[in-house]
């Protein structure tokens, strides 16, 4: 049945936390999730042939829709995270990239009102406190060492809404300000960094839970030089962000990480930028300028990889046709651990009575992404589904 407040959908296959119910039925009133279970009724939508997954939630995303959250501008901000929900994110956290520290607080403000408007889950720096050896797309002359006062500059200007600071812990001040972000609650991210594994593991001591994008820009393994990325996967206090995009990782180190860390200690992210969901051609990435060909974005000036195009539908089914997961794993990535780690399952990152109806629904032989629902209202599909209902 559907109202102007009430929608049910019935006989789609159902990804819960205690695992697939087939030809489930889910019912929506208001915002929230108000049940799952029961037989289906005249006026449901009627979804055999679908897969229902909750919304996906970004922790790392700098653009799409030839936007970006680095601008400063809330109308670009505003595009950027339609874009993405549009390919069902459903939450996310805006990433920022290196900048002078002054031209970052401005752009913290900014996105701080989005976050109390509820468009934006939160704030991730990444950048300017990374290492020149592993500074990827980050102009290498405003990179600075992670003064604890700086990074709590950054944090201040958030307005309580930072999320998450990615820093190198070999840098002067990286431990320290590792401890301090922990303190206050931000999440220390260890990223773009040329750490060694005690390095590391001396900063997931100090409170680091985070790898960002592991595997990329920081050394990799070696058998007498394990680094950061065993140090990394090997604690089961950090949750490490993978991008499935097929260019960033090989699907088999992909397939490395789960084996080593599991479903429940990987967030997949899209690291996007501005042309995500748009097509090749020249974008800027915070003060860089990006040239993206055959969907592959890398730097105008050295062609290193900056960012991805990627959207987290794509990353979902890359996950279970080219890599294999269960559709109940990629929901874990995709969804149930980012909301954990932002401290917000409670409403988010499941399917679950009394949640948020964040819903993706999915074509179940194609994974295609088919329809959006965010916090109750279709955002893109309804018209495709609307065509049927049960008798």
């Amino acid at each position: 049945m559907t109202t102007a407040d009430r929608t049910a959908l019935s006989g789609a296959r159902l990804v819960l936390p205690g695992g697939v119910l087939d030809h489930g039925r889910l019912v929506v009133e208001g915002t929230a999730i108000a049940g799952i279970g029961g037989a289906a009724q005249p006026g449901d939508l009627d979804l055999a042939g679908y897969t229902v997954v909750p919304g996906f939630v970004d922790l790392h995303v700098h653009g799409g829709g030839g936007a970006s959250y680095a601008s400063g501008i809330a109308e670009e901000a505003l595009t950027v995270a339609r874009t993405h929900l549009e390919h069902g994110t459903t939450t996310t956290v805006a990433s920022t990239v290196t900048g002078e520290i002054d031209e970052i607080c401005r752009q913290a403000a900014v996105l701080s009102e989005l976050v109390e408007d509820g468009v934006l889950a939160g704030i991730h720096f990444e950048g300017p406190f990374i290492s020149h050896n592993r500074c990827g797309a980050h102009r290498p002359d405003l990179l600075r060492d992670p003064d604890p006062a700086l990074v709590r500059k950054l944090v201040d200007a958030a307005r309580g809404h930072a999320r998450m600071v990615t820093l190198a812990p070999e840098l002067a001040g990286g431990l320290e300000s590792v401890r301090m972000l922990a303190e206050l609650g931000v999440i220390a991210a260890v990223g773009h960094t040329d750490s060694d594994y005690a390095r590391t593991l001396a900063a997931i001591e100090a409170g680091a839970t985070v790898a960002t994008h592991l595997f990329n820009a920081m050394p990799g393994i070696q058998h007498r030089a394990p680094g950061p990325i065993v140090a990394l996967l090997e604690d089961e206090r950090v949750t490490v962000e993978l991008i499935n995009d097929g260019i960033h990782l090989h699907p088999s180190v992909l397939d490395l990480a789960y084996g080593t860390a599991g479903a429940g200690r990987v967030a997949l992210i899209t690291d996007a930028m501005g042309a995500a969901g748009m097509g090749d051609g020249l974008y800027p990435l915070g003060p860089l300028q990006v040239r993206v060909e055959s969907g592959v974005a890398r730097l105008v000036e050295g062609g290193a990889i900056a960012g991805s195009t990627l959207t987290l539908d794509v990353a979902f089914r890359r996950s279970v046709t080219v890599n294999g997961l269960t559709p109940e794993q990629a929901v874990e990535s995709l969804s149930a651990v980012p909301a954990r780690l932002l401290g917000l399952f409670d409403s988010i990152g499941s399917l679950e009575p009394g949640k948020n109806a964040d819903l993706v629904v999915l074509d179940s032989e194609s994974y295609e992404l088919v329809a959006v629902m965010r916090r109750g209202e279709w955002a893109v599909g309804a018209d495709r589904l609307a065509r049927a209902k049960v008798a």
